[in-house]
């Protein structure tokens, strides 16, 4: 009973997190959602490339239900370093529409397994795993670079939010300067080398 509720209730949540990845970008201008915006490169069509990926490799061939669209080797370096940007060539629908194939390959192993089935993870230490274990960090994951997007797409625009539903209301810029500038007085005031 447990077992069926803890599955149930982590898949719920990737269904959740993954569309918050891609509502970060809409509204956004191709330049805005390629560019790097961070000193590592970090963007956010990139993150949504690189969850693909990941996901795509976690529940296929860990669970020996292989992906069945060419994904570069998890063991290649090269490739590695070139999944977390996006080419001129490559678009942001192919992008969006593979990330989605993926949840759907994804979605067909984690409804045809049970959630203590075993699966096999190379690249980890301890290897052996079970599919609660996989379910656990891709929603760790995804949630992690949720809260990437999440910073990146504030930086754009000023939009924040979980979802469209539950957007921040908009505030006007003296707001937002004002809480800045609180903040930073109570920083200045805790940091007695600041004064």
């Amino acid at each position: 009973m447990i077992d069926e509720f803890a599955k149930e209730y982590l898949h719920s949540d990737l269904h959740e997190i993954r569309e918050v990845m891609l509502w970060k970008l809409d509204g956004l201008g191709e330049y805005d959602i390629r560019r790097p915006l961070t000193s590592t490169g970090t963007n956010l069509l990139g993150l949504v490339k690189h969850l693909s990926v990941w996901e795509s490799r976690y529940f296929g061939e860990v669970f020996d239900r292989p992906y069945p669209e060419p994904i570069p080797r998890w063991d290649d370096a090269e490739s590695r370093a070139a999944e977390t940007w996006v080419t001129e060539h490559e678009t942001r629908e192919e992008i969006i529409d593979r990330y989605r194939r993926v949840w759907d390959h994804s979605d067909a192993t984690i409804t045809a397994l049970a959630i203590d089935s075993p699966g096999y993870v190379p690249w980890w230490p301890r290897p052996h795993v079970k599919l609660f274990n996989v379910m656990v960090h891709m929603l760790t994951e995804t949630s992690r670079h949720a809260g990437h997007a999440d910073i990146l797409r504030e930086q754009l625009d000023g939009a924040t939010g979980r979802a469209a539903a539950y957007a921040g209301r908009a505030r006007d810029a003296a707001y937002w300067e004002s809480k800045c500038a609180t903040i930073e007085r109570a920083a200045l005031a805790a940091d007695p080398d600041t004064a």
